[in-house]
């Protein structure tokens, strides 16, 4: 082979892969556009069945949270799609405060859990028991908050209104918009269920809170 012949093959060879080699770098950036384009997932990256967990602090059990199925995201956040129940001890390993919910949803950034449906909240210490639609529990600050409507039952009555802040363990609330206050009475005249409670309007005029309930029942 001559070499007019040897350069003209080689430049052949040479065009050949300068061809191939552009394939490969425009499929590689095809590639790279197809995962760029596509949606970042932001799924769950773990799920847990039946999950019974208790958070300690200093050595001290302080949250027992039980649920059918637990969702975990990257960030740190977490999800009970199917309903929870947390259970909050004091320093000596007692229940004092129990919270129920259909749905919640722990931002880990901002420390908050957002509950739905059929919230309740129940002081074992005072017996006192808060029933709501929506209700945030801001963990920094060991309170619990809403704007939706509220019902407290108190020993012998129920309380009425939109928005409540509340303590951690429910001792002490305050309903910042009271619609009403109601006291639970026998109904004698019902034969179906027995001694069933009824419900008395009590009037009230001052904004409802724990301790102011107390105060009025001191003064009565």
């Amino acid at each position: 082979m001559d070499a007019q012949k040897y350069l003209a093959a080689r430049n052949k060879l040479s065009s050949r892969f300068l061809v191939l080699c552009l394939f490969a770098f425009l499929n590689a950036c095809d590639q790279r556009k197809e995962l760029v384009d596509q949606p970042l997932y932001e799924g769950p990256i773990s799920s847990l069945d039946s999950i019974s967990t208790f958070i300690s602090d200093s050595g001290l059990f302080v949250m027992h949270i039980q649920a059918p199925k637990q969702h975990e995201f990257e960030l740190g956040d977490i999800e009970w799609l199917e309903g929870v129940v947390v259970e909050y001890f004091d320093k000596k390993g007692n229940v004092t405060t129990i919270f129920s919910a259909n749905y919640v949803y722990y931002t880990k950034k901002e420390e908050l859990y957002h509950a739905k449906g059929n919230v309740v909240v129940r002081s074992n210490e005072t017996g006192d028991e808060l029933t709501t639609e929506e209700l945030f529990w801001d963990e920094a600050k060991e309170e619990y908050y809403t704007e939706k409507f509220v019902t407290i039952k108190s020993d012998d009555e129920v309380h009425t209104g939109e928005g409540l802040t509340a303590n951690q363990n429910f001792t002490s609330y305050q309903i910042l918009k009271p619609s009403g206050t109601f006291i639970l009475e026998d109904n004698p005249n019902n034969t179906l269920s027995g001694n069933a409670p009824v419900l008395v309007p009590k009037i009230t005029s001052d904004s409802i809170s724990k301790e102011s309930v107390l105060l009025k029942e001191d003064s009565l």
